[in-house]
């Protein structure tokens, strides 16, 4: 079955912010290029390249759970501004960086670990906007039109990204970023005011804890956190896209995560079959195994053509584990922890790719690309399996089971509020 876009369809603030940031994506996916090659330029070093990801990872970490509980108390739309307006900084020190006649390493640094640290404060933020205006039956579709727009900007605008930065210059990348978040800035001042649910918990360290006891009690939700910290950790290869680059040359820079996208283009324009799956955790771990397969043979590959189509087979199914993971999430957890919870996904989904391509960068210095490839796709394939096999819950989870127990969570919250 073909994508579903209904929720384009019933949603003017969701149309508004799917443009908005398709759109400002098509940017940001040039500087995801180009900060790692101009890295590479600077130093030589797959290693270092590596560390941009640990950089990111450290402020996402420390501020994704206070962000969730601003999420589910601060009004959303002003959370949305701020960090747009600051991400926007992020991308204009960049570029004044690059103008430089010896561009400091360090600002690299800390741009994209203040970057990461504003994604962490916004996504949280989105996320439970997103479930107020859209309703529980059509989140699979969501998910399904958020990974188009992730695709059309990861197919077109790294292509272009690595023409750029090897014939005109970081630069021209980062201008042209800069010059996108004019589209998601609109978006986040004309879209509705979303209030935070009524007697929202003020942001403490008991909210942050009773999200966490939340996440601990269902091993669905423990199951898409492992299974894509595993996947992602062991088999992310965007950390060695520069050292691949010098190996069948320059000029495919972009294309290696654009192969990856257009895989998961291809698996959100079939996507509407997933609608009428319920065994979503069956879904997630036999996606995230054949991902490691595809890395593999990623790995193994000989020639750029064959390199190619391993990493788009890998995009589907990659895409195909996103879709049911975000199904899970947004029709099963409770409006009043949304925000809380969401913020804890995002530990789990930038865990394992910022932390895996620190590893990877890492092995591939000490031992080679190809080792660092095959080794990290047969760990994924393992490690998946033995969490899959340890949260039997996970592999029995039921989507329709969810979203009733979530209707009966909401009630019951409902009814202790009213009696305080």
């Amino acid at each position: 079955m073909l994508l579903d876009i209904t929720p384009l369809r019933v949603s003017r603030d969701y149309r508004l912010l799917f443009i908005g940031q398709l759109v400002s994506f098509f940017g940001s996916m040039m500087t995801f290029i180009v900060v790692p090659w101009q890295m590479y330029e600077l130093t030589g070093s797959s290693a270092m390249v590596g560390y941009i990801y640990l950089a990111e990872f450290v402020p996402m970490l420390v501020l994704a759970v206070i962000a969730g509980a601003l999420a589910d108390f601060v009004e959303k739309r002003r959370l949305l501004r701020l960090t747009e307006f600051g991400q926007a900084a992020a991308s204009a020190t960049l570029l004044a960086n690059s103008l430089l006649e010896t561009p400091y390493v360090s600002v690299l640094f800390i741009c994209v670990a203040v970057h990461a640290g504003l994604a962490a404060i916004q996504r949280p933020a989105f996320e439970s906007f997103i479930q107020k205006i859209i309703p529980p039956e059509l989140i699979s579709s969501v998910m399904a039109l958020n990974s188009i727009r992730w695709s059309i900007g990861a197919i077109i605008s790294p292509a272009i990204a690595g023409i750029i930065a090897v014939k005109l210059g970081p630069s021209v990348a980062y201008a042209l970023d800069l010059v996108t978040f004019a589209a998601t800035i609109y978006a986040v001042y004309a879209v509705s005011s979303v209030p935070p649910p009524e007697n929202a918990e003020r942001p403490s360290l008991d909210a942050i804890r009773k999200a966490l006891r939340y996440a601990k009690s269902r091993q669905e939700l423990l199951g898409t956190y492992f299974i894509d910290i595993f996947a992602m950790f062991f088999a992310m290869p965007q950390a060695l896209y520069p050292a691949l680059a010098v190996i069948y040359g320059e000029r495919y820079l972009g294309f290696f995560p654009a192969a990856i996208a257009l895989g998961a283009l291809v698996a959100s324009l079939t996507s509407g079959w997933t609608k009428l799956v319920h065994r979503h955790g069956v879904l997630v771990t036999a996606a995230a195994v054949l991902w490691g397969f595809a890395i593999i043979g990623f790995g193994l590959a000989d020639g750029i053509v064959v390199a190619l189509l391993f990493l788009v087979a890998a995009g589907f199914f990659d895409m195909i584990s996103g879709i049911f993971r975000g199904a899970i999430w947004n029709q099963t957890i409770p409006n009043h922890l949304r925000g809380r919870l969401a913020s804890i996904e995002m530990v789990s989904y930038l865990t394992g790719p910022m932390l895996g391509s620190a590893k990877m960068g890492i092995v591939a210095e000490w031992f080679s690309v190809k080792i660092a490839l095959v080794s990290g796709g047969i760990l994924c394939v393992v490690s998946v399996l033995a969490a899959a096999l340890f949260l039997p819950g996970f592999l029995r989870y039921d989507g329709r089971d969810g979203i009733r127990r979530r209707h009966e969570e909401e009630e019951a919250h409902a009814g202790r509020k009213a009696e305080e």
